[in-house]
């Protein structure tokens, strides 16, 4: 077998700095697209009104950027949130499709330089 060099960032770190804030940022993008206000946005999300202005004003989750194939994915997904509840079930469903179609995996390529040919998360 052979010998690879292993992550310095585990998958979940990706996942909680990289993954979730941009699946919130194509929320809140999608959700304004349906002509949500920002107060909307918030509320249906959970999140502050701040934090809403930051992910539509692109101040934060600006370091990676999701594939077309994800943001279409997700702006269809946004189309079903009518409260906390439902985002955070929809948040879930969007992970796992970034998981499975191994997007984690380009991500973290992107955020850790010199990490190719990883497959530690489908072994």
């Amino acid at each position: 077998m052979k010998k690879m060099n292993l992550p310095l960032k585990h998958p979940q770190e990706i996942e909680v700095w990289y993954v979730l804030p941009a699946i919130r940022k194509e929320l809140a993008l999608a959700l304004k697209a349906q002509g949500k206000s920002q107060k909307d946005i918030a509320q249906l999300l959970g999140l502050s009104e701040a934090a809403v202005s930051q992910y539509l004003s692109k101040k934060r989750a600006m370091e990676i950027s999701l594939p077309e194939d994800v943001r279409a994915f997700i702006a269809k997904k946004a189309e079903k949130i009518s409260g906390p509840h439902y985002a955070y079930t929809i948040i879930q469903v969007i992970h796992a499709y970034i998981k499975e179609s191994k997007t984690l995996c380009q991500m973290h390529q992107r955020v850790e330089p010199g990490l190719e040919e990883c497959t530690l998360c489908y072994e």
